[in-house]
């Protein structure tokens, strides 16, 4: 349990981030101190401060605020390595990490992405702007040595913090980089569209379970599956009320999920796009193209901004899965795709660290010469830089599903194709036996030759491509369908095909070959049921063609010369996401046995994706 524990807060904090140790230590070159600043209700967060030994000069503080531990505690005991960066942390910062209100040594109660108060009324009305402004006004009056410039960075739940700082209105805050940070618990990580993450069930106890005091160790413990077989698991256990056997009461985040199963008022009031306006601090949105956890979060918060502020605010996507831009791995490798060597140590060195000195050591007012965009195309893997995201030089082309085919020719013959989805037998999202952690990330550029392969599983393909074309922003499939039951799940997939000659790579699994591989490039779903509202869920009416339309999360992929590109469509992916009844019920995670049925989906021809492809 102990070994599940470790590897958990790995998989899901990426905050802790696994660099090569360094020539000189940081107890060598830093001081640390802790203490717990007191809020303005009366409770205290614990804050560990990092001040580097030469005193010659002043430093700008950069702090991370976290619900997973400012570990190792003691003053004598020192992380491995602090800050975003290894680069950064040899320049030279006041290094500080915080346990947020009601984690580890902090006091208060945790409320999983806590509801921000706009017009907050005395002492007694806190959120974590209100915590982050207190901070960082006990920092600059109190910390040795600082400049009077304050940064916040954050990767996962510490991005959603980062972001949150930004309603701090702090004026010492000048530079904050959201990295992998949550937006809107609907659309990230445990919800897709109003689908449940099913996949993510394992990681509820870090969140769910209160603690009672402060305490340097974990309160919560993960569940023993007795098995590494995921997809057999979920499948015997059937409905999801079945898995109430291993959380009680104490798990409010499992509570919550189950008693708020459409976007209601409780999830809505804890998004947090619908409140970054007019914001002041420069910012640097992170994120990895091929992040299973939070894709969702880094593309909205920076739109979210760029619409309704004037400030500096650029994006940077790579190609990595959660966090990895915060490791020092040689080569960056996602399942059996290598997209180059050394992509994480240049964007900490010639973009992150670039960003921070730019706005809190010199004087933030001449051009910091990063662009706009920072962004990374997986198929020629290459940087490629923008002066605005999506570029501006893109254009919409439909292409149809018409009996296998993708094409550009409209499609009015009413023609459709169908396939029988049982519940008993999903689709599997990918072919490993279990996932690695508690989260999942490697599908991300799986292989999906075992999905076409499937009766359940509808392709569609252009020929080889004559010319490469660039897919620069976001994909909309606009699917007319139907299904003989009254609700469905809809997934697409939108694939790169590779050629028949394509060589052989030594990241490629040894049952599998470069040869026609099917990588994933993005995929999305839709639970059918939340199709024209994500409040109001509503039945499908059984064999009526009715319209969906979903919006998969921008891409900048460019489909090489002869390769194909390839839409795959299906209604099962399991376990990454729970399974449809497809009998309409009011509540999913309550639903029963008898609830669960075969039923055949039709996707008509007129239905069409509608790419932004770069000119």
């Amino acid at each position: 349990m102990k070994k599940l524990l470790l590897t958990a807060l790995l998989v899901i904090t990426t905050c802790v981030f696994a660099q090569k140790d360094s020539p000189s230590t940081v107890g060598e070159n830093y001081t640390k101190k802790e203490i717990h600043i007191k809020m303005r209700d009366g409770a205290t967060l614990f804050t560990a401060i990092y001040t580097p030994k030469d005193l010659s000069k002043k430093y700008p503080i950069i702090m991370q605020r976290t619900p997973y531990s400012c570990a190792p505690y003691g003053e004598t005991e020192f992380k491995k390595s602090i800050g975003p960066s290894e680069t950064m942390m040899k320049e030279g910062y006041i290094i500080v990490y915080q346990d947020v209100r009601g984690r580890w040594m902090s006091d208060g109660l945790y409320d999983n992405m806590r509801a921000f108060i706009p017009n907050k009324k005395g002492k007694t009305q806190v959120d974590e702007a209100s915590d982050t402004y207190d901070t960082i006004d006990w920092l600059v009056k109190n910390a040795a040595n600082n400049n009077g410039n304050v940064g916040v960075w954050g990767i996962s739940y510490p991005g959603f913090y980062s972001t949150y700082s930004l309603l701090s209105n702090h004026p010492a805050l000048k530079a904050v980089s959201p990295q992998a940070c949550i937006s809107d618990f609907f659309f990230d990580d445990f919800h897709h569209n109003g689908a449940y993450l099913l996949s993510y069930w394992k990681a509820t106890p870090l969140f769910g379970i209160q603690k009672t005091e402060q305490t340097t160790k974990s309160w919560y413990q993960f569940p023993d599956l007795g098995t590494k077989d995921d997809y057999q698991f979920f499948l015997d256990v059937g409905p999801l009320s079945n898995l109430d056997k291993f959380y009680g009461k104490d798990n409010e985040f499992w509570q919550q999920l189950k008693d708020h199963s459409s976007y209601d008022e409780f999830w809505q009031k804890r998004g947090i796009l619908q409140h970054l306006k007019d914001i002041k601090p420069a910012v640097m949105t992170v994120g990895g193209w091929f992040d299973a956890e939070d894709l969702y979060g880094p593309l909205n918060t920076y739109q979210a901004i760029e619409k309704s502020s004037k400030n500096y605010n650029t994006i940077v996507m790579g190609p990595w899965s959660h966090g990895d831009w915060a490791r020092n791995s040689a080569s960056a490798v996602i399942g059996n795709i290598k997209f180059g060597d050394n992509i994480s140590a240049f964007f900490q060195k010639n973009i992150e660290a670039n960003f921070f000195r730019h706005f809190l050591k010199d004087s933030g007012k001449d051009d910091s010469k990063l662009p706009e965009a920072y962004v990374f195309d997986t198929g020629v893997k290459d940087w490629k830089t923008y002066d605005a995201w999506p570029p501006k030089n893109v254009e919409k082309e439909s292409f149809y599903l018409a009996q296998d085919k993708l094409t550009t020719a409209v499609q009015n013959d009413g023609g459709f194709q169908e396939f029988i989805s049982d519940p008993k037998k999903p689709v599997p999202f990918t072919e490993d036996i279990n996932q690695r952690g508690i989260t999942p990330r490697k599908y991300m550029t799986d292989d999906q030759r075992f999905a076409a392969r499937r009766p359940d599983v509808l392709v569609f393909e252009t020929e080889r491509l004559k010319d490469d074309t660039t897919l620069a922003g976001e994909i909309l499939a606009q699917l007319q369908v139907s299904t003989s039951g009254t609700d469905a799940d809809w997934i697409v997939k939108v694939i790169d095909v590779f050629p028949d000659d394509e060589p052989e790579t030594p990241e490629i699994a040894a049952y599998l070959k470069m040869s026609n591989y099917h990588m994933m490039v993005r995929s999305e779903v839709m639970r059918g049921r939340f199709r024209n509202s994500f409040v109001n869920p509503e039945p499908f009416v059984a064999d009526e063609k009715t319209a969906v339309n979903i919006k998969l999360q921008d891409v900048m992929h460019t489909f090489k010369k002869g390769h194909k590109i390839q839409i795959q469509i299906q209604s099962t992916s399991f376990p990454l996401i729970d399974l449809n009844p497809q009998t309409f019920v009011e509540n999913i995670f309550y639903a029963k046995p008898e609830d669960f049925k075969k039923q055949t989906h039709r996707v008509y021809a007129d239905s069409k994706i509608v790419f932004s492809v770069l000119k």
